[in-house]
């Protein structure tokens, strides 16, 4: 049985990492950049540079979920703010205007 999670290999800051994430993640990712206008690898760099712990490949995919739980939330009471602290340079590119 073929693994459903794929090693992806991307360039972020200059240097070539890898992450292995499910396909259903790496297409959100791939919405959600596009939806900021901002490259993958800089919505995987400032993910990267946010991230408290954990590896890359599982701050990706709380990312992507708390991008999507925010979407549906907002429409009760949560704010996509409230969901993700970032730091003002990164802001633009993690948290949805």
């Amino acid at each position: 049985m073929k693994s459903p999670v794929v090693k992806r290999s991307i360039v972020i800051a200059g240097h070539k990492t890898s992450v292995s994430l499910e396909d259903a993640f790496w297409r959100g990712l791939k919405d959600i950049a596009a939806s900021r206008s901002v490259t993958l690898a800089d919505m995987v760099g400032a993910i990267d540079t946010e991230r408290q712990h954990g590896n890359l490949s599982s701050a990706i995919r709380l990312f992507v979920l708390e991008h999507y739980q925010a979407n549906c939330d907002d429409r009760t009471t949560r704010k996509p703010h409230d969901l993700m602290i970032v730091r003002p340079q990164a802001a633009s590119i993690l948290r949805t205007e």
